[in-house]
């Protein structure tokens, strides 16, 4: 997410990092082509005018001009400002009154309210230890109600039995008292759609918004569809008073202009953000989170989420043990690829750590998914004693698990020399510590 406007703003501040000394004249021409960069991002032109005043009045304060790293005061004015434009802080889920409590989830068709229904239940449940209840209330999409029931049994939550020829009231009505039969606390409610806004759609959400009383209203829209998300929540929000929005395909978004302008023209918080199509793809929004990844500066804090949510600490420290006495077989190099899958794309992860997605090397470097589930099939197609001793691997065997993994000997070959290189590396360490890499690192 944000690769166009990550690459633009770097260089822009690589050349007035250039400068031992700013003049007016060198911040006044950078912000010009920050705000070029603002507008391409499909940023909302008032949206930027008012980023760029901001940052500009700053920027030519004592604070830059007599510093002695300018470049890097511009950039820090440039990251708090993108801060404060998308809401300073993260607002969380409001989540309040009698049990159960309604969560209506709203939008056009094709924003991805379905599956967002599956993936906020799984986050509330997971992370807040929530009992959901998925309600499907779309009764003109049959295949809405059927994609709620298959997710639900998926992620084993309870599905309201709803079907098309119900009324969408009568079914939160009914759903609010089967959830409390079922020892539920939270109903999310997955409403119907549209292709474009109209007026029998405005009347249904407000009929249910009355009948239920929901806690929190959040938008679903595409992170994609740039200024047109930020129409449709203005839309929404002046019909049903918006809580939140929780932003769909930020995945491929190389732009970002929904995510800048939302909060500074609706008035209402990003609360979350899609980032994939698997059901634990849901992420918490936070503003200074995602300026410092805008910026290249990564993203630790939600790197460190991701990881304390899919690592078993038990299996770490016995992945450490072996590891400091050169056990690490092809089967623990397996298992740590299921956990670095579980985290998300390789892209998102390596965006995560400071400094890393901003070099050329990585830059230029064809990152493949499909690699971990290749190498996943692999190792899976091997026998045990295979996985304990590769050394015995010889090329009928090598042709043997190529075939059984669908993969080619091309492949199983790389396999093995990635991890005959981090048995290396992994030796090296544990023989004479960090400094022992210097003679196998490439830099």
């Amino acid at each position: 997410m944000f690769e166009n406007l990550n690459d633009r703003l770097n260089n822009i501040f690589k050349k007035l990092k250039g400068h031992g000394k700013l003049t007016e004249k060198n911040i006044q021409d950078g912000l010009k082509e920050v705000r070029m960069a603002l507008l391409e991002a499909d940023v909302h032109y008032k949206v930027v005018k008012t980023f760029i005043a901001d940052v500009k009045d700053r920027a030519l304060g004592q604070e830059v001009l007599a510093s002695l790293t300018p470049g890097q005061q511009v950039i820090k004015i440039v990251n708090d400002e993108l801060t404060a434009l998308m809401g300073q802080k993260n607002e969380e889920l409001r989540i309040s009154g009698p049990s159960p409590i309604p969560i209506m989830l709203i939008g056009l068709q094709g924003s991805g309210k379905t599956t967002s229904a599956g993936k906020l239940a799984q986050m509330l449940r997971t992370s807040k230890g929530r009992k959901p209840y998925l309600v499907p209330a779309d009764v003109y999409r049959p295949a809405a109600i059927d994609q709620l029931q298959k997710i639900g049994n998926e992620l084993n939550i309870k599905v309201f039995p709803s079907h098309p020829k119900m009324d969408p009231v009568e079914i939160c009505n009914q759903a609010r008292e089967r959830a409390g039969q079922e020892n539920c606390d939270t109903l999310i409610i997955d409403t119907a759609g549209r292709l474009h806004l109209d007026d029998t759609l405005m009347d249904e959400l407000k009929r249910i918004k009355k009948a239920v009383s929901p806690s929190d209203i959040l938008l679903v829209a595409d992170a994609m569809t740039g200024q047109d998300a930020v129409n449709i929540a203005k839309s929404f929000d002046s019909a049903l008073d918006l809580g939140g929005i929780l932003l769909t395909k930020m995945d491929g978004d190389a732009r970002g202009g929904a995510a800048l302008s939302i909060k500074a023209v609706t008035g209402k918080p990003i609360k979350f953000l899609g980032i994939g199509e698997k059901l634990s793809d849901i992420e918490a929004f936070h503003p200074e989170r995602m300026a410092s990844r805008i910026l290249g500066m990564g993203d630790v804090l939600t790197l460190i989420e991701k990881t304390q949510a899919v690592v078993d600490e038990e299996k770490a420290r016995e992945i450490e043990e072996k590891l400091r006495k050169n056990q690490f077989t092809l089967e623990d190099f397996r298992d740590q690829m299921v956990q670095i899958r579980k985290m998300g794309s390789l892209s998102d992860i390596i965006g995560m750590i400071p400094g890393l997605g901003n070099l050329k090397q990585v830059k230029n470097m064809q990152v493949d998914d499909h690699e971990l589930v290749r190498t996943e099939a692999i190792i899976n197609s091997m026998t045990r004693q295979e996985r304990y001793q590769p050394n015995i691997l010889n090329g009928s065997r090598r042709k043997r698990i190529a075939r059984g993994s669908g993969t080619t000997v091309q492949d199983v070959n790389r396999l093995l020399k990635n991890y005959g290189q981090v048995m290396k590396m992994v030796k090296k360490i544990n023989k004479g510590g960090m400094r022992s890499l210097r003679n196998i690192m490439p830099f």
